[in-house]
């Protein structure tokens, strides 16, 4: 997870809450990363198993499925953070000062509205999958061996109220920038230009080149 963030800090609660929420965001980006490298290791071990034994992984298939809100959604929030996302710039990248902050509240409070609604709806569908009473406390499981669904139905919910609290807390910084007309507020990503862009990238890949030597 090595890379530039254009994500300033400083001993305000703000940033203290921040530099404390993206280690979560940050664990949860590893707990994505080692679901993508099981399920290489799946997919080798069933193809390897086919060819080498007639005989591949059972239920191949079934693990995709559960591991795909793992892959899809724990890493979110990370990259939310340091303003990984595609984004239109075209217009928000020529604003400046209140106006820039201004538009990035907006933007940022309606997409928190629509991840609250996401939480509510992830929830309901845990909730229908899960049941103590029945075995493995599932109502539902997967096709081929039976696997039980509500672990990765879990996920979303749980995966989306982290980025509901980035949400927050870019709203706060967001916010806070705005009334004091901040230049570099923290706690919240700065619009880069593609020069800068570029260098950063030229460094993170000069890094890892020292590293190899």
């Amino acid at each position: 997870m090595a890379g530039h963030s254009s994500v300033l800090t400083d001993g305000s609660t703000l940033s203290i809450l921040d530099q404390s929420l993206y280690r979560v965001e940050r664990f949860f980006a590893l707990l994505s990363g080692i679901g993508v490298f099981a399920l290489m290791c799946l997919a080798v071990f069933s193809v390897g198993g086919r060819n080498a034994f007639n005989s591949p992984l059972p239920g191949y298939v079934d693990w995709i499925e559960q591991a795909m809100p793992l892959i899809a959604f724990m890493g979110i929030a990370y990259t939310q953070r340091d303003g990984g996302h595609i984004r239109m710039d075209i217009l928000v990248g020529r604003l400046r000062g209140r106006a820039l902050w201004a538009a990035e509240f907006v933007s940022v409070f309606f997409m928190l509205v629509l991840m609250l609604l996401l939480v509510w709806g992830s929830w309901a569908h845990f909730q229908r999958s899960f049941d103590f009473g029945a075995p493995l406390w599932s109502r539902d499981s997967s096709m081929d061996i039976a696997l039980p669904l509500w672990p990765g139905k879990l996920l979303v919910p749980l995966a989306f109220s982290v980025l509901s609290l980035r949400f927050v807390l870019q709203l706060w910084g967001y916010g806070r920038a705005f009334a004091r007309n901040d230049a570099t507020p923290v706690a919240v990503p700065l619009i880069e230009d593609a020069a800068t862009q570029a260098a950063h990238e030229a460094e993170t890949v000069s890094g890892f080149e020292d590293d190899a030597r």
